[in-house]
């Protein structure tokens, strides 16, 4: 183990519910525990020494989800450990009975709970009330565990991550929010084109621009997409309407007609850009099926590090300081 990696601090107990949860350093670790974990299972398809045995995690979900729910169940299954579903149907929290309850009957049943809803205070509230790690699998606020997933993804394809230039393209959303705290604390120079009304968090831009500034990077916002993917090595984009957006689906797709990730805006960055989507996509909305199934498209690889990268976090967060 590196010698940073070595003097890190643990992380077992820890919280996961902004992306900024992380120093940088303790995200490299979650990195290389991730990618020690990947390079066992590609070759044998599962661990020859699974680190979590008999651990078990409650997964509170509100929202609909696939790849969130399948690389968290999975993995905590590959790991040796298990997981239970739960959807706000089943626990009812704010209404059949307290968030802080559900936290403090969950800490007696399981070792960490996993939550996907839409407010962020209830992710808030629910670590606060618990005495075991809480992990946002997603809020309106943040998705930090698909941004550790992208910036993994985007180290394993250009052997760096200080320097490069990543644009996304669209809304200054939740994955925006938590890509430019991962990405900007390796040093990457992060992108915003967005449409006016769209902009991102203030407080998050404040964070990911100190964060930047300590690590050499920086953080761009702007409202031309040309001009930001113009040199980027990586285009990324999201759909233009997420969920418990519906309503607002029409007037979306009128202010971002412009940022459609398609050859044309990737020819602007040239001939080597990779090109990033959260999934799901509305394809022939925010991307084209051109681009997406193309050779620039790193979108199924940064998927199947959904699985690598939070079962490095569930080790870190979970496993044994010592092992």
């Amino acid at each position: 183990m590196s010698g940073e990696l070595a003097s890190a601090q643990s992380l077992r107990g820890r919280d996961l519910l902004s992306a900024a949860d992380l120093r940088p350093d303790e995200v490299r670790r979650v990195f290389a525990t991730a990618a020690a974990l990947k390079a066992e299972f590609v070759v044998a398809r599962r661990h020859a020494d699974p680190p979590l045995v008999r651990r078990t995690l409650a997964m509170l979900f509100e929202r609909p989800s696939l790849r969130t729910r399948v690389t968290f169940e999975a993995g905590m299954l590959q790991l040796g450990g298990g997981a239970i579903q739960l959807t706000s149907g089943n626990v009812g929290w704010g209404e059949r009975e307290s968030v802080a309850d559900v936290a403090r009957n969950l800490q007696g049943f399981v070792d960490a709970i996993v939550i996907r809803t839409g407010h962020h205070q209830i992710a808030v509230e629910l670590a606060a009330a618990a005495d075991i790690p809480v992990i946002n699998a997603l809020t309106l606020h943040e998705h930090p565990c698909q941004a550790l997933a992208d910036v993994f993804t985007l180290g394993e394809t250009f052997g760096r991550l200080d320097g490069l230039v990543v644009a996304f393209v669209g809304d200054g959303n939740n994955v925006f929010h938590s890509l430019a705290l991962v990405a900007a604390g390796q040093g990457a120079v992060v992108r915003l084109a967005h449409p006016p009304g769209y902009a991102p968090d203030a407080a998050i831009v404040e964070r990911a621009t100190a964060l930047a500034a300590a690590a050499g990077g920086a953080l761009e916002i702007g409202h031309d997409p040309r001009a930001a993917v113009d040199g980027a090595d990586v285009i990324y984009t999201d759909a233009w309407t997420s969920m418990g957006q519906e309503a607002e689906a029409d007037e979306r797709r009128t202010a971002f007609a412009a940022f459609q990730v398609n050859e044309g805006l990737c020819a602007v960055a040239g001939q080597g850009v990779r090109v990033m989507h959260c999934l799901p996509a509305h394809r022939g909305e925010e991307i084209t099926s051109e681009v997406m199934d193309g050779p620039r498209s790193l979108i199924f690889q940064q998927s199947e590090n959904r699985l690598h990268v939070q079962k490095g976090l569930l080790v870190e967060l979970l496993g044994d300081p010592a092992g």
